[in-house]
């Protein structure tokens, strides 16, 4: 019998040998869960190995998965995700072990093997799990701070609440979609400044915000607050986000009770969910909280993650993408912990495949700024692709593209892609 390994251990090698290649995406140390389909069948839920995908409800109907209590028969990953933090973990040890080098069952079972694993580039991805709500935050001090300076004070750019308390607001869970989707430019108000009155319009500043969404796995009852420790059990796993903005519509509907419709005409995700657990190896302290949050958010462990961020932007007539942004997400002042206890403090009920958006992820130097209404100061700045084309806003036929990873010695944690393009 082969002796049980952690699966963060970093010395793990699989028998799917393109999981082993290094800087690969989707080593066996990271295991993320999406949602798949092959010759337009129902979609099922898989694992990512390397160029490969686990077929979680074939290996399942093999009795090779306990702990998963025959959630894999679903066709969405909510199911599994309320489960809660032993079973995931528990389940994530048996898909691990089945992956193992040495581990013969699936690999030396050229049915089962031809029958439990597909290509990525064979398959089609889906939306991972079944969006229940969506919220965004505001909680880079960073991107807060450059865009009080533009609209507000330059001297005191921040609200007085903004050190107190996870700023977020409601967004539309209809609109987020897959990696993949096109993104359709949206209507709306807008209030030129040289018209006397709004004029309904194509947005003409269309814009990205790169972020990091939070996936709830565990419910919360109506009227039961969670701790910041709660909270963070609660928290399946992690994906990239891009929350478009149309920023002509929102600087004009956004008073006074925040963004609407210049933010409910898209949101995009990545299709793979990297597990909280995988992530444990790099958390690290966020930024010091000056004043200190009141008891109830209150930090006792680091809840911040080192997921180094990149977002590139390839024109229709582009054949390569020019890297316009480099970040990481260490530097978010408010954690997903912080930002989901504070969720339920009013007592409001969390359920399973509740996500919540980080805000945009921006860092401290020009080039880590993540959104072009921060880098380009609302327009007036334009910066350059490859061969000299210029932009301040993002213009149809651009295709945005969101990577994220965590880097270890001889190994990385990655997101895949999030990406879109404006049609």
């Amino acid at each position: 019998m082969l002796a049980t390994i952690p699966a963060n251990d970093p010395t793990l090698k699989s028998w799917v040998e393109s999981a082993n290649v290094k800087q690969c995406d989707f080593p066996i140390q990271n295991l993320p869960f999406g949602l798949f389909s092959v010759e337009e069948k129902e979609p099922r839920p898989g694992v990512a190995i390397g160029e490969q995908i686990l077929d979680l409800k074939a290996v399942e109907e093999e009795g090779l998965l306990i702990n998963s209590k025959g959630a894999f028969a679903s066709s969405s990953l909510n199911e599994f995700m309320a489960l809660g933090n032993a079973s995931w973990s528990a389940t994530r040890q048996e898909i691990s072990n089945l992956l193992l080098l040495d581990n013969p069952v699936i690999r030396d079972n050229h049915s089962l093997r031809a029958k439990a694993l597909v290509a990525i580039g064979h398959a089609k991805l889906h939306l991972p799990f079944q969006v229940a709500e969506y919220t965004d935050f505001y909680s880079s001090l960073e991107h807060a701070t450059n865009c009080g300076k533009l609209f507000l004070d330059p001297e005191n750019p921040l609200f007085p609440n903004w050190r107190h308390i996870p700023i977020g607001y409601n967004g539309r869970a209809s609109t987020v979609v897959v990696s993949g989707t096109n993104v359709k430019r949206p209507l709306g108000q807008i209030n030129p400044p040289t018209a006397d009155s709004p004029v309904f319009t194509l947005c003409e500043k269309l814009d990205f915000e790169l972020e990091i969404g939070a996936v709830v796995g565990v419910p919360s009852e109506m009227g039961l607050p969670v701790t910041v420790s709660q909270a963070d059990e609660m928290i399946f796993g992690f994906v990239l986000l891009n929350d478009w903005s149309a920023r002509d519509i929102q600087f004009w509907e956004g008073q006074p009770l925040g963004p609407f419709q210049s933010k409910a005409f898209a949101t995009t995700i990545s299709p793979w969910v990297v597990m909280r657990e995988a992530l444990a190896p790099f958390r690290v302290e966020g930024p010091k909280q000056v004043p200190a949050p009141l008891p109830y958010l209150a930090q006792s462990t680091p809840n911040n993650f080192d997921i180094d961020l990149t977002v590139s932007l390839r024109a229709d007539d582009q054949s390569e993408a020019t890297t316009i942004t480099e970040t990481n997400y260490k530097y978010m002042y408010w954690s997903s912990a912080q930002q989901l206890a504070h969720h339920t403090s009013s007592g409001c009920a969390m359920r399973s495949g509740d996500l919540l958006g980080s805000g945009t992820i921006s860092g401290p130097t020009k080039s880590s700024l993540g959104c072009l209404l921060e880098s380009t100061e609302y327009g007036q700045i334009p910066f350059s692709l490859a061969d000299g084309i210029e932009r301040t806003f993002l213009e149809d036929g651009d295709t945005l593209t969101l990577k994220g990873w965590c880097q270890g010695e001889d190994y990385r944690i990655g997101f895949g892609e999030a990406e879109g393009t404006i049609r």
